[in-house]
């Protein structure tokens, strides 16, 4: 008999829940029973789950993509420090011969308080030679970013061999100084004087080219015009 009470009691609670799905006004949710209303609410907080779920997983999966396109590029920046690994003991020992490579260069660079010496050694290096001077002007002196260039327009007559001496002398110069724009003609004084004998004096122009390292002075100023420059662009 309890049994058969269970059942009915059942079939009623089926047939009481079944009635409040009916007619459902969906305008005015508040309207409705109270079945309908947990069944609405535990549906739109399972579908606010499923898609929080969703997009967790999309911003997941893009980040794993993300990473696996870094994997290639990572690989051979590892390959490229393991071959600087390897080779650390033989790329120490070249950065200690560039440096001092680097050294023995800004000694040949003199600075500013001895370029007047400078320019008195080429000079006497052409005397010394027997040539004669007709223009020996310095000119503009121009700043790079570590050190300056200062162009000195030569003018000197004599003979061939002199000339070449010379230039082998300037070659030889404890500071470094390059000669360019070369252009040897024959002098004046030749064409009259022996004709076309060649033994006359001839005519060498050039351009010798010295270079002097930048004071301190000269660096902060080139500095701050760099970063003055840089304010002006942002």
């Amino acid at each position: 008999m309890a049994k058969s009470n269970m059942n009915i009691d059942l079939n009623a609670w089926f047939a009481d829940a079944q009635d409040q799905f009916r007619g459902l006004n969906l305008n005015e949710p508040g309207q409705w029973p109270i079945l309908p209303k947990i069944a609405a609410g535990v549906f739109f907080g399972a579908l606010v789950l499923l898609l929080g779920w969703v997009l967790l997983l999309s911003a997941q999966a893009d980040e794993l993509q993300a990473e696996r396109d870094k994997e290639p590029q990572l690989k051979q920046e590892y390959q490229s420090k393991l071959v600087q690994a390897v080779n650390l003991v033989e790329l120490r020992k070249q950065r200690v011969q560039v440096q001092e490579y680097v050294t023995q260069l800004e000694k040949q660079l003199p600075g500013k308080a001895e370029m007047d010496a400078l320019l008195s050694d080429i000079n006497q290096a052409g005397l010394g030679r027997g040539l004669d001077f007709e223009l020996f002007k310095p000119g503009q002196v121009v700043v790079k970013d570590y050190y300056a260039e200062l162009p000195i327009s030569i003018k000197v007559s004599g003979r061939y061999h002199d000339m070449g001496s010379f230039a082998a002398d300037i070659a030889n110069l404890s500071r470094i100084v390059t000669l360019h724009d070369l252009n040897i003609s024959a002098a004046q004084a030749s064409a009259t004087a022996k004709g076309a004998s060649g033994g006359g004096p001839l005519l060498m122009e050039a351009t010798a080219r010295t270079y002097r390292y930048l004071d301190q002075a000269e660096l902060d100023q080139q500095a701050a015009e760099k970063a003055k420059k840089k304010g002006a662009k942002s």
